[in-house]
């Protein structure tokens, strides 16, 4: 059976275990079961309960006693090590009955931009047990406060895309704590969209501590911009809609489709509302207002949106529960599940952007 699912990546601090709880929470509310797969041989214990644990087979800890190693040069071995044993992992995947994975990773980002063992452990994924992953690499919202800081950010995303060779989504997590960090240089969706690096670049040249590296860092931009391939999301993990958002994007890299109380319906219509299909605000919604300018009155509308739609859920099935008789005298219908979406605009706001 094929498998779908994400490699959660990002180096430390920038919320990755935090992100796989909340998915452990979220997707399985809205009755989409999800295997969590723990591939830290190094954590402590998470907020969450792994299905599989790698630390069951291999411990940074105890490589570290047997080995006097430190605990980078640990963790290079456990995922040799991993890597070697890979029939361990295949076997604890394959028993599992879900079809959608998510892998907690480590910090260390020599595993994703130079080493081999993760790269052979995704290609054995692939072939051994046809699983299509989408990697989330994360990254703490608070490095757009720092520009010289948010350009190591965008070639450390490069980097991890020409190294992994998988759909890869960037995202500026941890973004409903970035109002502490004071005012930006330039509005949110400028980083977001990563385009015209040569502002950053003036700007950095006015800086102090920074205008010596012009030629630098005038280099790096013009290479992520010939690339053309980094851009970020935005995640706030306790907000519905961030999260609704971003595990639509990586359905779609992967092409995973979770049908739900649709499959017994048409599989063409299934594709075009659980994937395709628009998210409310998704292509309009300005993160500058969202996060930073109109926050609050954000947080209000979506809090009344998905009581709207959790009371017309509710109705819909209560309804279904009365009549099934004549509900199959009509013939199936396409009706309201936990994974479909009620429409609604966002709130008209005053655009406050910078200018």
């Amino acid at each position: 059976m094929t498998k779908f699912g994400q490699l959660v990546i990002g180096p430390p601090g920038a919320g990755k275990t935090t992100y796989v709880d909340g998915l452990s929470q979220f997707l399985p509310a809205i009755q989409r079961p999800i295997t969590s797969i723990n591939l830290d041989p190094a954590a402590d214990e998470p907020p969450y309960k792994p299905d599989i644990d790698i630390r069951d087979l291999v411990s940074v800890t105890d490589i570290m006693e047997e080995h006097h190693l430190g605990p980078n040069g640990a963790m290079l071995f456990a995922f040799e090590y991993i890597d070697i044993n890979f029939d361990w992992l295949e076997e604890k995947i394959e028993e599992s009955e879900n079809e959608y994975l998510v892998f907690d990773m480590p910090g260390q980002v020599e595993l994703t931009t130079g080493h081999s063992s993760l790269i052979n452990i995704l290609e054995k994924l692939k072939k051994k047990l046809d699983c299509r992953l989408t990697v989330v690499h994360l990254t703490d919202a608070q490095s757009v406060a720092d520009p010289s800081r948010y350009i190591a950010v965008c070639l450390l995303s490069l980097r991890t895309m020409l190294a992994l060779e998988q759909p890869q989504i960037n995202v500026l997590s941890k973004i409903d704590t970035l109002p502490r960090f004071g005012d930006l240089p330039f509005n949110l969706d400028y980083y977001t969209e990563v385009q015209d690096l040569d502002y950053i670049c003036d700007y950095l040249n006015t800086q102090r501590h920074t205008s010596r590296l012009e030629g630098l860092n005038r280099a790096i931009c013009e290479m992520i911009e010939d690339f053309g391939l980094v851009s970020f999301e935005t995640l706030a993990v306790e907000d519905k809609l961030s999260m609704s958002k971003l595990v639509r994007l990586t359905d779609r890299a992967c092409g995973y489709v979770f049908q739900g109380e649709m499959a017994e319906q048409d599989s063409a219509l299934s594709l075009f509302t659980s994937v395709m299909g628009n998210l409310p605000s998704e292509l309009d919604m300005d993160v500058q207002e969202r996060w930073l300018d109109a926050r609050e009155d954000y947080d209000e509308f979506e809090n009344q949106l998905w009581k709207e739609e959790g009371e017309a859920v509710a109705e819909s099935e209560t309804k279904r529960r009365q009549q099934p008789q004549r509900e199959e005298q009509q013939g199936q219908t396409l009706r309201p599940t936990v994974n479909t979406y009620s429409g609604s605009q966002k709130p008209i706001i005053e655009s406050t952007k910078k200018n």
